[in-house]
């Protein structure tokens, strides 16, 4: 049923959030006195006719938008120490709509296979190793039974073998059930050369010398996937190796180009990790630097995806990665890489104040990013299509179409002043809103009077219309 106003403002959705509300008022006409200067007139509402049509070039949604990465001690740390997680994680991936999920990140080069360790550690390195737990696939495979999440699992590249390999493969074919693909070495543009004593060097064939002995490397563990579909390179810093790429992607045979994007960082320069930051221009856009990586995976005939992302390097900052803004953040960040050519993108959990949710015992605590993450796989769901609207006052919108269960329109205000949009529509629509200024998604049912509805669309927030339910 949809929400009348007075209902509407009981959820404090005008009063207390300032988030949106139906135009439901006849506005007074103003007094004048005499010789007195007209009052400035507020600028006239943009107006958008639903259901939105796409014309022209529009970005195809083929892969579920958002995807999860976890440290392998994160997801071991989550997994508990039952036969089987606990039921609440699986139900928080099924809530998020069992998007595809990663083992990787700085660990994947650091874990080794469950007894592959013996001591005493042979050096320094073996040492700081993690020892996978035991019971890590078989806890791995319950939760996925029950999830239906496609995997995708980290090889160690670094400090790993062949043998090493040999057994996480194995390790995960056990676990997986809807779906098995592996990246081998997280982050290589950042590995050093082993010739340490030219490091201080200035080298001009430093990137192509690092990139073949990373491709030399790969290719002795290839053999342990024996052809299952293969994501890379996982670049820290893509441009670093810009040259390199397409020779990555053909010598090893990728079928997905993955790559790293952090527009943040907590690690170099952690006093510009803040709620302004995140909510800037260049936060939400910074995939649209890595257009060249969409460009050489297309010429290779593959998707690219951004495989590791969250709002600032080294986990995040506590206060503005795990604040409402993070989720404004994300949905602007997605959308940005979709409207660029990548496929999805991948969050990553780490155990840090960036990660969506924790898991605390038998329950899983959600921070606001997990709202936008689940509101985007609702939202754009596989076979819609998006393009920006044109002529919104204020307000960056796009438009959806190509599935009856996906938004029909976003608005995203970046602007320090609420903005009104008149949508000319017959239909009741559910509006959900995600605000800088409140956590969780805001929902409600409204209706048309005359013909439209007059939406108010508060700052630092995203608005999305979809058919009523």
């Amino acid at each position: 049923m949809p929400i009348p106003l007075a209902a509407a403002l009981a959820l404090g959705l005008t009063l207390l959030a300032g988030v949106f509300a139906p135009d439901c008022s006849v506005a007074a006409t103003p007094h004048v006195r005499p010789g007195a200067a007209p009052p400035a007139t507020a600028p006239r509402p943009s107006e958008v006719t639903l259901p939105y049509v796409l014309h022209g070039p529009n970005a195809q949604v083929t892969m579920a938008p958002v995807g999860l990465s976890f440290e392998y001690s994160a997801m071991a740390q989550d997994l508990g120490t039952g036969a089987c997680p606990p039921p609440a994680l699986a139900s928080e991936l099924q809530q998020l709509g069992s998007p595809p999920l990663s083992l990787a990140g700085d660990s994947q080069d650091m874990t080794a296979p469950a007894g592959a360790l013996t001591p005493p550690p042979a050096s320094w390195e073996t040492a700081t190793l993690f020892s996978l737990p035991a019971a890590f696939w078989s806890q791995l495979h319950c939760l996925l039974s029950a999830s239906g999440d496609p995997l995708t699992v980290g090889l160690n590249a670094k400090t790993g073998q062949l043998a090493w390999a040999q057994q996480m493969v194995a390790g995960a074919q056990s676990a997986a059930t809807n779906g098995l693909g592996f990246s081998i070495g997280n982050e290589p543009d950042l590995y050093s050369l082993p010739n340490y004593s030219s490091l201080g060097k200035s080298q001009a064939n430093e990137a192509a010398a690092a990139a073949s002995l990373y491709t030399q490397v790969v290719s002795s563990l290839l053999p342990a996937i024996a052809g299952a579909p293969l994501i890379g390179p996982e670049l820290a810093v893509p441009a670093r190796w810009r040259a390199q790429l397409p020779r990555i992607i053909a010598e090893l045979h990728e079928q997905i180009v993955g790559v790293h994007a952090y527009p943040l960082s907590a690690c170099v320069t952690p006093r510009a990790v803040t709620i302004g930051g995140l909510l800037s221009a260049g936060a939400a856009d910074e995939p649209r630097a890595f257009g060249w990586v969409v460009a050489d995976a297309d010429a290779a005939g593959v998707p690219a995806i951004i495989s590791e992302a969250n709002s600032a390097s080294c986990g995040g900052r506590a206060g503005v990665s795990d604040s409402p803004a993070s989720a404004v953040w994300a949905v602007r960040f997605v959308l940005s890489a979709l409207r660029t050519g990548f496929r999805e993108v991948r969050f990553h959990f780490s155990g840090d104040p960036y990660d969506a949710f924790i898991v605390r015992g038998e329950e899983v605590l959600d921070r606001p990013l997990e709202s936008a993450l689940v509101a985007l796989n609702q939202w754009l769901p596989v076979g819609s299509a998006l393009q920006g609207v044109a002529r919104l006052h204020g307000l960056v919108g796009t438009g959806v179409s190509g599935n009856a269960n996906a938004a029909q329109l976003i608005l995203d205000n970046e602007q320090a002043r609420a903005q009104t949009v008149v949508l000319r529509t017959s239909q009741s629509v559910r509006v959900e809103v995600l605000s800088a200024a409140r956590a969780g998604l805001q929902v409600a049912q409204l209706s048309p009077r005359h013909g439209h509805i007059k939406l108010r669309v508060a700052p630092s927030s995203v608005l999305a219309v979809l058919p009523s339910t």
